[in-house]
């Protein structure tokens, strides 16, 4: 039985975390990255693209000299992407939720954290304006922001979130279940009081 709900616990974690983190970061292909912060300057960036490119992921790399971001629900960026002058994309990034950021240099302290700013279902042909700016958390030592363009992802199932923590959930309650009623193990038979030695039933 304990195995049973490991393997739940299992499931629910492939379906409700490690499938929606690689369909946002390896589904499709990369069109490019560029770096839009650099030096205390933010700069827009102008990306031409194509009907085929659509679905178009827009993903934000944040370079930091931190262990991990504490923005405290505030905003550390803004972006927006604009197209014929019309407004296509607008997010907030809070990072937060990147609990094991990527090195950025094994000889330097600072981390990578990335997080998604959304996707641009469709895509009319022509120049995309994406400008990245601050938010009002204004302590995070930010060293460099990238902006990463992917084409072509693949449509994360909105029931996978739900459904894998509602598995994981079940998994690990019915895992410290098992672990606080003894898991069905066999009686020990040392456990067992001796056989009477004289009267009825004796040996």
């Amino acid at each position: 039985m304990r195995f049973l709900f490991v393997l739940i616990l299992l499931a629910g974690t492939s379906i409700g975390v490690i499938y929606p983190w690689a369909m946002s970061n390896f589904s499709g292909h990369e069109i490019g990255t560029w770096r839009v912060y650099e030096q205390g300057r933010f700069k827009p960036l102008t990306v031409s693209l194509a009907a085929r490119d659509a679905p178009v992921r827009v993903l934000v790399d944040l370079t930091a000299r931190a262990e991990r971001i504490v923005s405290q629900q505030r905003t550390v960026l803004t972006l927006t992407a604009a197209s014929n002058g019309r407004t296509v994309l607008a997010s907030t990034l809070q990072f937060n939720h990147s609990d094991n950021p990527r090195q950025a240099s094994p000889q330097l302290p600072d981390k990578i954290f990335r997080d998604e700013a959304g996707v641009i279902a469709a895509v009319s042909p022509g120049p995309y304006i994406f400008t990245v700016g601050p938010g009002d958390a204004d302590d995070i030592p930010m060293r460099a922001v990238d902006l990463i363009l992917r084409s072509g992802v693949g449509e994360i199932d909105s029931r996978a979130r739900p459904i894998g923590f509602s598995l994981m959930a079940i998994g690990l309650i019915g895992f410290l279940l098992t672990l606080r009623s003894g898991g069905g193990r066999p009686e020990n038979p040392n456990s067992q009081p001796p056989p009477p030695r004289w009267g009825r039933g004796s040996t």
